[in-house]
């Protein structure tokens, strides 16, 4: 599968940055855990070492709750999401598909949404399904 390569900056510019997306934007996801749904937030997947700050590294803020396993960096100035480290995956990143040149979240007609209320790495049971539902967007007119 090709590598898409993409740049993107926060809101205010302060953060910019390049990376190539594992999947390109087939990958876009939500997630429904409290501080992605708070987020609302459009995600496409990268490799752990395929996303390099270009500019403002020093800018972004790192939030981290619950099991702290999950790494949300954020840019400090305008507060935009720019991408996280997964907990499900730790060998991947989210990146915020808003943040990417040429990208708005509303491009998705269909977005699978993450179970994340139910984290899999926390379920002891039976499998259960990684995806909790599918979100649509149908522009009007």
């Amino acid at each position: 599968m090709d590598k898409e390569h993409r740049n993107g900056p926060c809101h205010c510019g302060s953060v910019r940055f390049r990376v190539r997306l594992s999947q390109g934007l087939a990958s876009a996801r939500r997630c429904n855990c409290s501080y992605c749904r708070m987020r609302g937030a459009v995600a496409v997947t990268a490799g752990m070492g395929d996303l390099e700050i270009l500019e403002g590294e020093d800018m972004l803020t790192l939030y981290r709750f619950n099991t702290g396993a999950a790494q949300h960096w954020f840019c400090s100035r305008c507060g935009i999401y720019t991408h996280h480290r997964r907990r499900s995956n730790p060998d991947e990143l989210g990146v915020n598909a808003a943040c990417l040149e040429g990208v708005s979240p509303f491009d998705f007609t269909e977005v699978p949404v993450n179970e994340g209320v139910i984290h899999p790495s926390d379920h002891h049971g039976p499998a259960r399904s990684q995806i909790a539902g599918v979100l649509r967007y149908f522009p009007s007119g």
